[in-house]
């Protein structure tokens, strides 16, 4: 019991809006990828892990082996439900880990897919499901060279968790990362924000908002590589997830310790996302996208690269939204429309849990 203690987290140390010494249990904030996500990973995690190569805390670990440049990145997919308007689990895990890869800059080359099945769960599910990997898989221009099957008692699941991870090589000369953000970067995103998380929502607690709204999820490898073919001087790439673009804005200025002014007209809600949010109280910001991304890109490269991300298909949409500023490091603000401006602060968790 006492070697038990002795390595046990020091919970005394950690700031969380939540205590997290006061209330040591998970909650499902802990997932959501916002404030109690970021006490977890950096107080309990990464002192019990060590190695230099967690501290970056990008979408994916930049590698060095045998002299070849390598991204790699893992990650779990619990969404609930399997199925819903634009996608499903099975591409939803391919998408997501090439994109973790692809925001290094490099060229996602191969996946590995571990499944965890619920007894009882129907072949047929599991099947379609299956389908979906390869198929998301083989657009995507990526293999899934290895795999692993789970299977767990009746009601200790939700009918198919799906864990995947995935290896990249990054070229020569591209150094993309949060800490490289730079004062007079120009932000931008790829296309409308909030999809991903309101097709969720709607499916789960059966609400309609005039118009159906479909998940953007999309692999984004191929607009990446469109966009470094003009510079491969990119800053920063980040496709915002769980705590939506918020999240992703206050994390890069944090890394970075730059400042960050949202211009909030210029952000881009498709109108239903805009109804469902007010119908339910949310802040797009904050909804998770799976096929969008943001990039801070230098001024002087920024023309070109908005021109080649809306010349792609996965990119048409992309807007300029603001720019990165010395002023307030670590802080991101946003220009209202009526010329005042708020504090854009890190969610504490997920206003839609389990959406990835």
């Amino acid at each position: 019991m006492a070697d038990t203690l002795q390595t046990a987290p020091d919970f005394s140390g950690w700031s969380c809006p939540l205590p997290l010494r006061d209330h040591p249990v998970v909650v499902m904030g802990h997932g959501g990828g916002g404030a109690l996500s970021a006490e977890l990973v950096r107080h309990l995690f990464l002192p019990a892990y060590g190695g230099e190569q967690l501290e970056g805390l990008g979408d994916s670990a930049q590698l060095t082996l045998g002299g070849a440049r390598l991204a790699f990145s893992t990650d779990s997919y619990v969404v609930r439900p399997l199925f819903f308007p634009g996608g499903s689990i099975g591409d939803l895990a391919v998408n997501g880990t090439v994109n973790d890869l692809a925001m290094s800059g490099a060229v996602p080359a191969y996946l590995s897919c571990a499944f965890v099945l619920e007894e009882g769960t129907e072949l047929a599910t599991v099947g379609a499901v299956a389908q979906a990997v390869g198929a998301a898989a083989r657009a995507a221009g990526v293999t899934v060279a290895t795999g692993d099957t789970k299977v767990v008692d009746a009601g200790h699941g939700d009918g198919v968790y799906l864990t995947t991870a995935g290896i990249g090589l990054i070229p020569d000369g591209v150094d993309i990362r949060p800490q490289r953000a730079r004062p007079g970067d120009v932000i931008m995103v790829s296309g409308p924000i909030g999809q991903h998380g309101i097709a969720i929502m709607s499916v789960r607690e059966g609400l309609e908002f005039g118009a159906e709204v479909t998940s953007d999820t999309a692999a984004l490898g191929s607009l990446v590589q469109a966009m470094l073919a003009v510079t491969p001087e990119l800053h920063v790439l980040r496709d915002p997830t769980r705590g939506g673009l918020a999240a992703s804005l206050n994390e890069i200025a944090a890394a970075s310790g730059t400042g960050v002014v949202l211009e909030d007209r210029a952000v881009p809600v498709p109108e239903a996302v805009a109804n469902a949010c007010a119908f339910l109280g949310l802040d797009p910001l904050y909804v998770a996208n799976e096929g969008r991304l943001v990039a801070f890109v230098p001024r002087e490269h920024a023309e070109a690269v908005l021109a080649a991300m809306r010349a792609h298909p996965d990119g048409r949409g992309t807007v300029i939204v603001g720019e990165c500023v010395a002023d307030h490091p670590g802080v991101v603000v946003a220009r209202t429309g009526l010329g005042g401006t708020r504090i854009v602060d890190l969610p504490l968790g997920e206003q839609l849990p389990r959406i990835c």
